[in-house]
């Protein structure tokens, strides 16, 4: 049996689960609703504040299903009770990130500025203080759709390993290498 998948998750105070007949699981919590289709084959079951998912047989493609759904159930559980948050920080003279609504514009050393629209279920927050590296903070309660978007801006100027620049996220560990060595 799938060790993720047999798993049960517990559900916190505030948050409540609904399973569908067409097998669309919602969970709503103090922050948001998050729903979700399930394979037809995969079960979800709610039982003494605990959600259990269960699976039909031990063919391959069910067995990879049943840890899938588990983790999903779960990311939307964390996500509506407590959400998450990706920082990321732009390292580079003259690099800066201003946000306007929904709208997150960027100047990156290209000849233009990059302005991004984001999705609705995702706040931006930019901060620049003195003498530091600008830094983009968003927040949602979708795991899947913050991280995609997440690594769309990282991909606008990935860091390169000589002098560091670029976009990465806070905490990340580059690998450097070292530059040209001085010849004989």
């Amino acid at each position: 049996m799938s060790r993720i998948g047999k798993l049960p998750v517990n559900l916190p105070a505030g948050v409540t689960i609904e399973v569908s007949d067409q097998n669309v699981v919602s969970v709503k919590g103090p922050l948001g609703t998050l729903s979700q289709e399930v394979d037809k084959d995969i079960r979800v079951e709610v039982e003494n504040n605990q959600i259990i998912v269960t699976r039909p047989n031990d063919e391959k493609r069910s067995k990879s299903l049943h840890g899938l759904y588990r983790a999903l159930i779960s990311n939307m559980v964390v996500g509506v009770s407590n959400g998450y948050k990706k920082e990321l920080e732009l390292v580079g003279v003259g690099y800066r990130a201003e946000a306007k609504g929904q709208q997150l514009e960027m100047s990156l050393g290209y000849s233009h500025d990059i302005i991004m629209e984001l999705p609705n279920e995702i706040k931006v927050e930019t901060r620049t203080e003195k003498r530091s590296n600008p830094i983009i903070t968003l927040t949602s309660t979708d795991k899947q759709l913050i991280g995609h978007v997440a690594a769309k801006i990282r991909s606008l100027r990935p860091p390169e390993p000589y002098k560091g620049k670029g976009i990465k996220f806070v905490g990340e560990q580059l690998r450097r290498k070292a530059g040209k060595s001085a010849g004989v």
